[in-house]
Order: structure tokens, then sequence, then C-alpha cells
């Protein structure tokens, strides 16, 4: 606690960004009044614009000014592809790839039944009345390779089978300039297991 409740209430405020603990937040929020006000003035207002004026697209769920993205709206994409992934920052790192072109569907999570995120939670019926869209050919699980982003592969993939899409799953291997005795045995499994 410092003698100023506003200087407690920032840094307590910080403390919400993920990773940030309360010497983290106090070291950002000392910084930003000591050395940098330009800095905290210009965070303070973007973060209030963004607040007040990005929502989610009504098509593709990720983060948007207008009611239907950009990335929705581009016809130079194609209408035949549809990546799942969890968060707009999955689509955000699929994008700076540059090496898909198709369209998104965000899910916002995955599911979790011990956190209490079940289907209808993350879009679920959504997705599959997507899915049934004649122009889609591939629908591809970007999803994390974690337990719950398994789960959630797996229960898309079982709801989606008697549709006419084929889906697919991101391939995982051996990372580019890694040495085998050093990777992760279910890493290797899978390459092996998925090698073309």
């Amino acid at each position: 606690m410092s003698n100023s409740p506003r200087l407690d209430a920032l840094i307590d405020a910080l403390r919400c960004l993920p990773g940030v603990g309360q010497r983290s937040a106090q070291r950002m929020a000392f910084h930003l009044l000591q050395h940098d006000r330009a800095g905290a003035q210009r965070l303070s207002q973007a973060l209030a614009a963004a607040a007040q004026d990005v929502a989610h697209c009504e098509r593709c769920h990720t983060f948007s000014q207008s009611p239907v993205c950009e990335l929705c709206l581009d016809p130079q994409r194609d209408a035949g592809l549809l990546c799942v992934v969890e968060t707009p920052a999955d689509q955000a790192a699929l994008e700076r790839t540059g090496g898909y072109n198709g369209r998104y569907f965000v899910l916002m999570g995955r599911l979790s039944p011990l956190g209490g995120t079940g289907p209808e939670d993350i879009g679920f019926e959504e997705l599959i009345e997507r899915s049934r869209d004649t122009e889609l050919r591939e629908l591809i699980l970007a999803l994390s390779f974690t337990a719950e982003g398994e789960a959630t592969a797996h229960a898309l993939a079982a709801a989606l089978e008697c549709l006419p899409v084929k889906v697919s799953r991101l391939a995982r291997g051996v990372p580019v300039g890694s040495e085998l005795e050093f990777v992760d045995l279910s890493t290797i499994a899978h390459a092996l297991a998925h090698r073309r």
C-alpha cells in the first residue's frame, strides 16, 4: 500500500493482466508515472477506446470494430475453408504466418468440464450450423494440443461426422531446428504416426 489511493488502484488494475503479480504491476505503474507520463496517457486512451468500440464479429467472433470483421467480408478469402481456433490471439497467430487464406470461427474458449465450460458456452451449435454451408469444403481444427484442446477437437469432430464436410486437425511434429534427443516423447510419437 502506498500513500496514494489512485496509485494503489492503478497497481491493482494492472494485476488483472495474465502473468502480472503485485511486484510486476507495481514496477509497471512506477515506470509509467515516473518515466513515461505520455505513454501512460496513450495507454489509458487506447484502452478506453478499445473497451468501448471493440466487440465480437457476428460471424466469426473475433474482435472487430464493425458488426462483421474485415476478414469475413473479404471476397478474396476462400469461403470453402473454415479454420476453428480457440481465441482471437490464435487467429492472429495464424494470420501472421501468411499461409492461410480461408475464413475463421473463434470458439472463445475450449471445453473444460472441471471449469464449467460446456459446448453451449463456446458456440458448438453455431459452428455446426455454419458447417452446413454448402460452399464449405473443409473445416480445420486449429486447437491447442492440451488435454482440453484435444477433448474439444474430438467432440467437434464427432459432432460434425454427419455433415458432408472434410474435418482436419493441425499437424504436430518435431519443431524446426530441434534435436530429436531433446524433443518430448509424445511429440516424436505423433510425428512418426503422422509422417508424410
